[in-house]
Formats: structure tokens, C-alpha cells, sequence
């Protein structure tokens, strides 16, 4: 099995998205329900991980470029 850290964001949130459309059409045996609900609180967990290692590279790049364009000003 991968592992849920592996697991790209699109591939999570497609999962989500049919695991959602199960339960809202009464697909899920009782039975099933925990563990579907279960694995939806992982992928969600693993994409706001995602989203918030992006946010950090993001804000690398945006504070080096205006670094280096503070840089460029003093020239």
C-alpha cells in the first residue's frame, strides 16, 4: 500500500470525493461507515499537510525574491 504521505494531492482529493458521493448516495453498509469516515479524516489530514507545506515554500520564495529585489533597489 503507499503511503498517505506519498499520495498526491489530486489522487486525495479524487478519493475524497468518492468516498463523499458513497455515503451522501447510501452506498456505505452501516458496517462500512466508520472505516470510510476513518480513511476520508487521513486524506484530509495528509492534504491540509500538503497544503501547508506549500504555503511555507511559498512564502520561502516570495521573502527571498523580495530579498533580493531590496538588493537590487540599493544598487
Amino acid at each position: 500500500m503507499v503511503n498517505d504521505e506519498d499520495i498526491k494531492y489530486s489522487k486525495a482529493i479524487k478519493e475524497l470525493d468518492e468516498i463523499l458521493q458513497r455515503i451522501q448516495g447510501e452506498e456505505v453498509d452501516v458496517d462500512d461507515l466508520a472505516k470510510e469516515v476513518k480513511r476520508a479524516v487521513e486524506l484530509i489530514k495528509v492534504c491540509k499537510g500538503k497544503i501547508k507545506k506549500t504555503e511555507m515554500e511559498i512564502k520561502k520564495v516570495v521573502e527571498g525574491f523580495e530579498s533580493t529585489e531590496e538588493e537590487l533597489e540599493e544598487i
